[in-house]
């Protein structure tokens, strides 16, 4: 027995990289079909999905309906209005590339939910890829197949199978993040356009921009920094600053409403809060939204600002102190620390929240570096429990406010 696992072993390290990277993802894949088999058969009729729904009704559920609705019938010209006169949910809200690419996939098949399917199946497939050379050079090669193995197999694994932008923007951030790190700048004015147009998230890639800059020219003196190297980061931090507003000024263009996106963003915004919101205020939304749901949890609602406050320090501390986390690099935490940074001044939090945070999966390197089989071993149970509790609750019962993905 101890021979043959030596053998398997052995064969095992031998096999490419991209062999083993994509029996880990199918397997995954495999592992989340059956959960989500195992949803829908507990379905109920008081389910958004109704009683016995297939896999392909989760795969054009929730948002995939609006990247479907963008694909066949574009973006409205004029904004819809509520009866109170308020500016409605629409298509605004969501990026073009990935339901003009789920559109273009899917006409070869007929469908654009089996474009949509195939092109976040084989984003995560490539994002795995990128993931693990992401993350080799800095933690070491088998502590970085057990974060592909964390990321492909996460509580949000089910992103990889259902028409949502995640996995390709993932695949595209991955990307963008090796660039830099390994000064291969000019790939960075492909790379992020299409991530600008993908799903909303450019404008913390340009914080990092400048936190690289800033980093680069702190250690100049041991890593030259050259004057090339350096107009290539304020000129694409610059373009990334562009791009993500550049879809505000597009909505704002074709509706003739210069505040058309934020007031669409807003709109989902209101469906939380009694009385609705005025307007957009940067970091505003963790605050109320601390309230909101200390006060949904019977927990006095004063408790909720200062419980963020200390979330917010206690985050800041492991982004500076933890090893695990050292042990990414500084453009690794300064990504995580710039996006957290976006999300705490843009977003409101709620469901969707999880869902939110995949963009800082090259964290995953730091729960993969303690060497510990067991340790491992627990942290994937987590992520395979949190996927059902996920699936079941946004699938098999997805029928309130918090059940949305």
């Amino acid at each position: 027995m101890a021979q043959l696992a030596l053998t398997v072993t052995r064969r095992w390290a031998s096999a490419p990289l991209a062999l083993r990277i994509a029996l880990v993802y199918l397997t995954a894949r495999v592992i989340t079909t059956v959960l989500m088999i195992a949803a829908a058969q507990q379905s109920t009729s008081l389910s958004r999905f109704g009683a016995e729904p297939g896999l392909a009704d989760f795969i054009v559920g929730w948002d995939a309906q609006w990247y479907w609705l963008v694909a066949e019938e574009g973006y409205p010209a004029d904004l819809p209005l509520t009866e109170s006169g308020e500016v409605a949910e629409n298509a605004w809200a969501f990026m073009p590339v990935f339901a003009f690419a789920a559109k273009a996939v899917g006409f070869l098949f007929g469908s654009w939910g089996m474009g949509a399917f195939l092109l976040s199946f084989v984003a995560g497939y490539f994002a795995c890829l990128a993931l693990h050379r992401l993350l080799r050079d800095r933690i070491g090669q088998q502590a970085a197949m057990w974060a592909v193995v964390f990321f492909a197999a996460g509580p949000i694994a089910a992103m990889f199978q259902v028409g949502y932008a995640e996995t390709l923007f993932l695949l595209l951030l991955f990307l963008a993040l090796d660039a830099t790190v390994r000064r291969r700048y000019v790939w960075l004015y492909l790379l992020i356009p299409v991530m600008a147009f993908t799903r909303p998230g450019i404008l913390a890639f340009a914080l990092y921009l400048g936190l690289h800059g800033i980093l680069r020219w702190w250690h100049r003196r041991e890593d030259p920094l050259r004057p090339r190297e350096i107009a290539h980061i304020i000129a694409l931090g610059a373009l990334a600053t562009v791009a993500g507003f550049s879809w505000q000024v597009i909505a704002g263009v074709a509706t003739g409403d210069p505040g058309a996106y934020l007031a669409t963003e807003l709109a989902w915004r209101r469906n939380w809060l009694v009385g609705g919101v005025e307007g957009f205020i940067p970091f505003e939304g963790w605050i109320q939204a601390s309230q909101f749901w200390f006060g949904q949890w019977g927990l006095p609602t004063s408790w909720g600002p200062i419980v963020l406050a200390l979330l917010v320090v206690g985050v800041g501390a492991a982004l500076i102190y933890l090893p695990q986390v050292r042990a990414l690099g500084p453009d690794l935490r300064l990504w995580s620390a710039s996006y957290l940074l976006y999300l705490l001044a843009v977003f409101f939090p709620q469901s969707s929240t999880f869902r939110l945070l995949l963009p800082l999966s090259p964290a995953w390197g730091a729960l993969a570096v303690p060497r510990s089989r067991l340790w491992r071993m627990g942290v994937l149970a987590a992520c395979v429990l949190g996927q059902w509790v996920w699936i079941y609750n946004v699938f098999a019962l997805g029928n309130t406010f918090w059940q949305v993905p």
